[in-house]
């Protein structure tokens, strides 16, 4: 059986499961967030909240997306929860969202939740290059510090990172370059590293464990997955990169037509209270919520405490109004 139907009927089994308890006491939830945090998550909501049994349906950000627009008409879930921004801006996916100011949303920062209240994001991800410092010694190649550095023909066959058009993390980090330095001399950029970019992969994690296991020295990955691999030991320095650096959120809202409204948006006040923050610690570098712990790990990994003044200042609906037309480019300019 073709592996993309293989998921799409087990997707669909689970959503029959889903729907079915989805009255008092239960809720529906779509999300893309990693099976061994929402794991973590659901334990602690559980505790908080013993009366309401959450079903989660899991799906990849693309598969994600392409359900919601497939339920456009019908929607089966009642919140969405850990989705990337980008993609809940989707106009047939925003409009399905309904307003809602969660408990503890007016202390997140503007940048971090819609103005109308259809969304917000408690969690985020971030762009950073995973450098195998062995590698480098033994080829006597430089520290890399930025995307430009990366043109340095010295790299050539050592590089690796996700392809935009089918990770998430490659077109944050695209999305990034193109907005800080315009469409010209980005697409520029991007192309004079591409000579030295080994390959580039369908995921986001996959670079940085490339390089950690030494098949290339530089992955441009996340910085989480490069937060591991120092705590797991491997020789892997991480770098955010000191020109655009991009990130994402994951964005969390309650669908209009939520069949049980009282206790989905239970679950999202959920998401932002103190419990939930402590948690996120373990699994996220990006927090928003004021006055989060920074992990242990984060801090051996070198992430800076406050990440607002090494990130470019994403403009996620541009990211969203050009997605389709940024991936065409890329496809026809770079893409292999």
């Amino acid at each position: 059986m073709p592996q993309l139907l293989k998921r799409f009927l087990l997707a669909a089994t689970a959503l029959v499961a889903c729907a079915g308890s989805a009255q008092a006491g239960s809720i529906t939830v779509y999300s893309a967030l990693e099976e061994d945090e929402i794991a973590a998550y659901l334990t602690a909501a559980k505790k908080a909240m013993p009366d309401v049994q959450v079903n989660v349906l899991r799906l990849s950000t693309g598969d994600l997306g392409a359900r919601l627009l497939a339920e456009a008409n019908n929607p089966q879930a009642d919140v969405v929860w850990g989705f990337a921004v980008t993609n809940m801006m989707h106009p047939d996916i925003k409009k399905q969202l309904a307003p809602y100011a969660a408990k503890g949303s007016d202390t997140l920062p503007a940048q971090f939740k819609a103005a109308d209240k259809t969304w917000f994001a408690a969690t985020g991800y971030v762009g950073a290059f995973c450098v195998n410092t062995e590698v480098l010694k033994a080829k006597k190649l430089p520290m890399p510090t930025s995307w430009k550095d990366l043109t340095n023909p010295v790299y050539k066959g050592e590089l690796v990172m996700p392809n935009p058009a089918s990770s998430g993390t490659g077109y944050l980090q695209v999305a990034a370059i193109l907005q800080g330095m315009g469409a010209e001399k980005g697409w520029g950029l991007l192309k004079a590293i591409d000579p030295n970019m080994a390959q580039y992969t369908t995921s986001g994690s996959k670079p940085c464990k490339m390089a950690r296991a030494g098949e290339f020295a530089i992955g441009a990955s996340l910085a989480f997955v490069a937060m591991q691999s120092i705590e797991a030991g491997y020789p892997v320095q991480m770098v955010i990169p000191a020109d655009l650096a991009g990130y994402e959120l994951e964005a969390s809202g309650l669908l209009k037509t939520a069949k049980n409204k009282k206790d989905a948006e239970r679950f999202l006040d959920w998401t932002l209270s103190g419990d939930a923050a402590k948690l996120y610690a373990s699994f996220k570098e990006m927090t928003t919520l004021p006055g989060a712990p920074q992990s242990a790990m984060a801090k051996k990994a070198g992430l800076p405490a406050d990440l607002t003044k090494v990130l470019y200042p994403m403009d996620f609906a541009k990211s969203a109004k050009e997605r389709d037309g940024i991936l065409k480019t890329w496809q026809a300019s770079i893409g292999r």
